[in-house]
């Protein structure tokens, strides 16, 4: 794959509790230079992100209910549709992990189709368009079974990917998006985000059938691809 082609599956996360407002706009700075997807961090640094950012080819992203997902539906949605208000292209959101894992998958469903009905108003009535909601699914804590049903319900739910994990204690791998991208209607992008740190682990995924690659690590995997096109 080309550094070119690369980047543009390349979201740069900065989820880190120590992050700062100066890190953030010298990753939008360097996100920019290299035309990746998206800029992904918490809810709080929303209005640099999206001033740093402005006039870029690069999308922002709010990260939503890290990191188990359990937010009590109203405060998850609020803080959704605020990102929204706020100028955000993209929402990365936590499903509700617990309710997944204790077989409580309808309310796990609603409150999912709660929040997209309520991003997807919001951002129609502020004459956005259409804001891409990424759901992050945790698959590393969940069997086979579980991924596809998490996987149906992100369908259902009228999301656009589902992603594999927060990275918080987690790692995405190649199975993880073997089994999504199956599970999922062509409609659905999958997300790759956990754990990964080389160009080598970027591509694996993409070609297991990831579209979207979260890392923190983003700079440096874009970096490697360079390299490797000059040495060519």
């Amino acid at each position: 794959m080309k550094a070119e082609e690369l980047a543009k599956t390349l979201d740069l996360t900065l989820l880190d509790s120590n992050t700062t407002k100066k890190q953030v706009v010298e990753a939008c700075t360097q996100a920019r230079e290299h035309h990746f997807a998206a800029v992904c961090t918490q809810p709080k640094f929303i209005p640099d992100m999206v001033d740093a950012l402005a006039g870029a080819d690069v999308k922002s992203c709010a990260v939503i209910a890290l990191p188990h997902g359990d937010d009590p539906q109203p405060v998850k949605a609020a803080a959704a549709e605020a990102a929204i208000a706020e100028g955000v292209d993209e929402i990365d959101v936590v499903m509700n992990v617990p309710a997944m894992l204790s077989g409580q998958f309808i309310m796990v469903r609603d409150d999912l189709a709660h929040l997209v009905h309520g991003v997807r108003s919001r951002s129609v009535n502020n004459g956005r368009g259409d804001v891409i909601i990424k759901v992050i699914i945790e698959a590393p804590v969940l069997d086979e079974k579980l991924i596809r049903l998490a996987c149906k319900i992100v369908d259902d739910c009228g999301a656009d990917y589902a992603k594999t994990c927060t990275g918080i204690g987690t790692e995405a791998t190649v199975h993880h998006v073997e089994i999504m991208r199956d599970a999922l209607s062509e409609n659905v992008g999958v997300k790759a985000s956990g754990g990964i740190r080389t160009l080598e682990a970027a591509e694996e995924l993409v070609n297991a059938g990831a579209t979207r690659v979260g890392s923190s690590h983003a700079i440096s995997i874009i970096e490697e691809a360079l390299a490797r096109e000059a040495a060519r």
